[in-house]
C-alpha cells in the first residue's frame, strides 16, 4: 500500500472511532483527539459537537460570572477576614489657653501580619470643657453628643506597620482653669477583623496654659 493509501486508511479508521487526525503536508499523522470510549459514535453517526454531553468540557462563556437578571444587581464578593491587629498610639495634643484651640491626633497603627480586610472606626472622646470644632480629617468624621465625641471611618487595606491618623480640632471653654490639665480624653478604634482588642484604646490629656505665646527660655 502506498503512503497516501496508508493515510486514507488511517483517516477512515479514525473517523469510525470518532477521532480527528491532524496530518502534515508530508502525509504523516501527528496525533488524534478522541472522545471517551462511552462517547464514541456508532459507525456512520456524526461526532458530537464540542462540549455536547461532556460534563468535563467547558461551554462557551464558562468560567465567567453569571450575568445578573434584569432588575437585579450582583451581590458583593465575600470578604475574608484578615489576621491584623489595630492599636492606638497615645498622643497628647498641644497645650492651649482657655477659649483657644488645639488638635487631637488619633493615631492608629496595624501590627499585622496581614493588611486590614475591613473598614475600621475611630472614636475620639473629649474631656469636659472641650468641644470638637471642624473641619475634620478624614472628611467623613462627624461630631455627636453635643460635640463631646467624634467618629471617623477608614477604609480597608491598611498594611502591616502602616498608620492612619484622624485629625480632630477642638476648642477649650473660656471657663477652664489655667494652668491645669484636662483629663478624660480617649481615642478608641474598632475593626471587624481586629484580632486583639486589648490595645484598642488610649487616653490623652490637654494642658491648659494661661497663654499660648512663646515660652521663656530656661
Amino acid at each position: 500500500m502506498t503512503r497516501s493509501g496508508s493515510v486514507r486508511g488511517l483517516l477512515g479508521r479514525s473517523l469510525v472511532m470518532g477521532c480527528t487526525v491532524a496530518v502534515l503536508a508530508a502525509g504523516q499523522a501527528t496525533g488524534a483527539v478522541c472522545p471517551p470510549d462511552d462517547k464514541t459514535p456508532a459507525p456512520g453517526a456524526s461526532a458530537p459537537a464540542p462540549g455536547a454531553g461532556d460534563p468535563g468540557a467547558a461551554a462557551p462563556g464558562a468560567g465567567e460570572p453569571a450575568a445578573a437578571e434584569p432588575g437585579t444587581t450582583a451581590g458583593p464578593a465575600a470578604v475574608t477576614a484578615s489576621n491584623s491587629d489595630l492599636y492606638v498610639v497615645r498622643l497628647d495634643p498641644d497645650a492651649a489657653a482657655p477659649g483657644g484651640t488645639t488638635t487631637v491626633h488619633a493615631f492608629i497603627g496595624n501590627l499585622g501580619p496581614d493588611r486590614t480586610a475591613s473598614p475600621f472606626t475611630v472614636v475620639v472622646t473629649l474631656p469636659e470643657g472641650v468641644t470638637a470644632e471642624g473641619p475634620y480629617f478624614p472628611e467623613n468624621c462627624y461630631a455627636f453628643q453635643n460635640g463631646h465625641r467624634v467618629r471617623c471611618t477608614f477604609p480597608a487595606g491598611l498594611p502591616k506597620f502602616r498608620s492612619a491618623t484622624a485629625l480632630v480640632p477642638v476648642r477649650l471653654a473660656t471657663t477652664v482653669p489655667a494652668p491645669s490639665t484636662l483629663t478624660g480624653g480617649w481615642v478608641a478604634v474598632r475593626g471587624d477583623d481586629d484580632r486583639d482588642e486589648t490595645n484598642n484604646k488610649q487616653p490623652f490629656e490637654i494642658e491648659v496654659v494661661q497663654t499660648t505665646g512663646p515660652r521663656p527660655a530656661v
